[in-house]
């Protein structure tokens, strides 16, 4: 359930608002749709105008998995459960999250304006934020460490000052569900089921806790970009980093798939409902037809077991469609 909205959360230069769930509390605040057509129509873009982009794309075998949490960790309101059978056919999937240089390569050759240029802002991290004064619209609700900021975007990703070409090789953030499906349009791919995007998360193993095992840092080793402090106002950056990291920063699991846990959420093809695994279809499911958001997988850099242990390869949650913030991007599945 959502917190109420304050007044504070309005966006002045276009409505926007920024709210948050009470139990979600690292994940990415939602941001309400504007009435229609108030966004432009600037996006009409050729639509034959395809990308000749480069994905390093991992063939991810047929085969059956069990989708779901089996050890009890999830929030009751996610419906991690009941944990259920699932088989997929093959498919290839990114082997990283899309990157600033890739996404740039896409926004150059088409024009296209990210929702969150719309808007005119997007949400930063209080602790990363490099806006002052008036570019502060206000914070999120019930989660005033999200701030809204104006001249937040794709290619300021902290801020107006800030710039994409200081980190490329980092996955594009400030990206909404429908910011991802445009680039998909133009790049020949599309965006993973969640069903896929579980069963490669497990890199083959069976029945564990994360992408490389049932130990959050196996001998010592921290194998994801997680908060690591007093959220959420010490990290102290124990795996090197504060915010994201470059893309191939940690070692790939078992499909050779990087970052499938923290440094950000990826989006998914399908709508969020709790109860759909009661009676998901058992072959290469596609999610509901309706829901109350789409699908988020991963969990970021500002997860933490102590509030928000989404990064567990069962764990998931949901944004509304349009939001975006500094911790949301998504991968790529290339078509049949």
């Amino acid at each position: 359930m959502n917190l109420p909205i304050t007044e504070a959360n309005q966006d002045s230069s276009r409505g926007g608002v920024l709210n948050l769930g009470e139990t979600k509390g690292c994940c990415a605040p939602a941001r309400a749709p504007l009435p229609p057509g108030a966004l432009s129509d600037k996006n009409a873009h050729n639509p034959g105008l395809t990308g000749q982009q480069a994905h390093h794309a991992i063939a991810i075998p047929r085969g059956i998995f069990s989708m779901g949490d089996a050890f009890g960790e999830g929030y009751p309101n996610d419906g991690e459960t009941p944990v259920h059978e699932v088989w997929l056919d093959s498919f290839r999937i990114d082997a990283t999250t899309v990157t600033n240089i890739m996404f740039a390569a896409f926004i150059q050759a088409t024009g296209y304006r990210t929702e969150a240029e719309q808007y005119g802002s997007s949400a930063v991290f209080h602790l990363l934020s490099t806006a002052t004064g008036p570019d502060v619209l206000g914070a999120a609700a019930g989660a005033p460490w999200w701030l809204n900021v104006r001249g937040t975007d794709w290619a300021h990703p902290t801020g107006p000052n800030s710039n994409w070409q200081d980190i490329p090789d980092h996955p594009v953030v400030h990206v909404s569900h429908n910011d991802a499906l445009a680039y998909c349009a133009w790049a020949g791919r599309r965006l993973p089921t969640e069903a896929e995007w579980e069963y490669a998360a497990r890199g083959g193993l069976k029945g564990m806790r994360y992408a490389w095992g049932n130990e959050l840092t196996p001998n010592g080793e921290h194998r994801c970009n997680i908060w690591q402090g007093t959220f959420p106002a010490t990290n102290s950056r124990e795996d090197g980093h504060a915010g994201t990291a470059p893309v191939r920063s940690f070692p790939p699991n078992g499909y050779g798939l990087y970052e499938m846990a923290g440094n950000v959420w990826e989006w998914c093809a399908d709508w969020f409902l709790p109860k759909y695994y009661r009676n998901s279809p058992t072959h290469n499911p596609q999610g509901p037809t309706i829901g109350a958001g789409r699908v988020m997988r991963g969990g970021s850099y500002l997860c933490h077991d102590s509030y928000c242990n989404r990064y567990r390869v069962a764990a998931r949650t949901s944004n509304t469609p349009e939001s975006s913030s500094g911790n949301l991007g998504f991968r790529t599945v290339a078509l049949d």
